[in-house]
């Protein structure tokens, strides 16, 4: 994979890697109703998600982990258990929108409360909604 983010790989990796997928699947079969608990649990989870776990074989641009977006979750997540979280459904859509955009104004350099306070001004005044700055 990391070979292969350098530049084109030289053959389809989803193919050049068919055989050794196909040997994976066939053992989480054997092993999906195994005894061990964790071997089971394994077995099932490669099963399940397949598509998703093995998306970087077709795409090796991917990261190989999601480690960048759990730490980009982690302090809205530690916030809503020191806030015990929402009450409603409509409050988890605006905390998590919130979250989103304050989040995306950040990485791009922008002040998320200056975005919020000209989106807020402009629909007052039936503007629509302006797209995140780049």
């Amino acid at each position: 994979m990391y070979t292969a983010r350098e530049g084109p790989p030289p053959v389809d990796l989803f193919i050049y890697h068919a055989p050794t997928l196909a040997r994976l699947r066939t053992a989480c079969e054997q092993h999906q109703n195994s005894d061990h608990a964790k071997t089971r649990a394994l077995g099932v989870e490669l099963l399940n998600d397949r598509d998703a776990i093995f998306q970087v074989v077709r795409h090796p641009e991917l990261p190989l982990t999601n480690n960048e977006a759990e730490r980009a979750l982690r302090h809205w997540v530690i916030l809503r258990k020191l806030s015990l979280g929402t009450r409603t459904a409509t409050g988890s859509r605006v905390f998590a929108l919130l979250a989103s955009v304050i989040d995306t104004c950040r990485q791009r350099g922008f002040s998320p409360w200056r975005y919020l306070e000209r989106a807020i001004a402009d629909r007052r005044v039936g503007q629509p909604l302006a797209a995140l700055p780049r």
